[in-house]
């Protein structure tokens, strides 16, 4: 299973681990085509996971967060990890199911965790929603691109953007609140719970963000209504949440919705119009499904699906009198 190139780094890991050249038992973990390789090994009886990195990136900042992440209790021990050969080598959690009730404490405690840590190196990209407030040649194309693709009919699509341009005027305005994050929580699969601990893994796209991004992704998924969002912003800020950080939390959350809508629907149609009448499942059920890895998006017609529920929950937030008086609080 592991491609011929990698056989002798491989070997040289497990040497340098383990004192040893093989293993007893292998798994094949790869999601799909074109992902980085994973696998589940067992060494002297044990389980390990085995990742060989096969994507473009840094991996010196990648395993810099992840050992950092790994020392504070938050992912698996590193036993091994190579830069050059782009291999590493670390415990393996068996994940069960983690009931989004539960998550709504664990997570964001696991968040202030991290968030404390020493500052993460800086990236050269930025997959996540923060990338709507970085000005520059980047944004304008991604923005123009969308503009210009017709996927959503012209009122639909100018209404977004103008949005989108509403939302970053007054966020940039803000102090940044930088702080070592994740940046891919979005997926679920990313957040192991192996019944006792909750692990976070991949962090590939790690990096210094603004720290509501993470905390919005997830919300996202498991938090529905203003109850839950206290639970979840008490537990993360350790205190009742004041109403700046609510104003702040949700408008971190619509621009995740902007973001996620924007990506997927370019993604899953080809830059084409889509085909409105496919109906729309409710979002929460889409996500309640998501969390619970029922829901894939690996195929075209589930990221444009994911897309669309996006912009469903945004074009409803948008008419909401939250979402106006979020933006007062926030530019007073």
């Amino acid at each position: 299973m592991i491609p011929r190139e990698k056989i002798a780094a491989v070997a040289l890991g497990l040497n340098e681990t383990f004192s040893v050249t093989g293993f007893e038992d292998i798994r094949d973990l790869t999601e799909r085509p074109g992902s980085n390789r994973a696998f589940r090994i067992v060494v002297r009886g044990s389980a390990y996971l085995l990742r060989i990195n096969t994507r473009a990136g840094d991996m010196a900042r990648h395993f810099t967060c992840m050992r950092a992440a790994a020392d504070a209790g938050l992912a698996p021990r590193v036993r091994y990890a190579s830069s050059e050969d782009r291999i590493s080598i670390t415990d393996f959690a068996a994940a069960v199911p983690l009931p989004a009730t539960e998550a709504l404490v664990r997570i964001p405690a696991a968040l202030r965790t991290l968030h404390a840590l020493p500052p993460f190196p800086a990236s050269p990209f930025n997959t996540t929603c923060t990338f709507l407030l970085s000005k520059g040649p980047a944004l304008d194309g991604f923005l123009q691109g969308f503009r210009s693709s017709g996927i959503l009919p012209e009122n639909e699509t100018e209404e977004l953007l103008a949005r989108c341009q509403q939302v970053a005027s007054v966020y940039s305005r803000l102090d940044l609140d930088p702080a070592p994050s994740h940046n891919d929580l979005f997926k679920p699969d990313n957040m192991l719970f192996d019944g006792s601990r909750l692990w976070l893994v991949d962090w590939e796209a790690a990096f210094q963000n603004d720290r509501y991004a993470d905390l919005a992704v997830v919300a996202n998924m498991i938090v529905s209504n203003d109850s839950e969002e206290r639970i979840y912003l008490q537990e993360y800020f350790g205190e009742p949440p004041d109403e700046y950080h609510r104003a702040r939390f949700y408008l971190m959350r619509q621009l995740a919705h902007m973001f996620y809508a924007m990506v997927f629907l370019t993604q899953g149609s080809s830059g084409k119009s889509i085909d409105r009448s496919e109906p729309v499942p409710a979002y929460d059920d889409l996500q309640r499904r998501f969390w619970a890895r029922e829901v894939s998006l690996a195929d075209n017609l589930a990221k444009t699906l994911y897309g669309r529920v996006h912009w469903e929950r945004l074009s409803q937030n948008m008419r909401q009198a939250r979402f106006d008086e979020t933006l007062r609080i926030l530019s007073d």
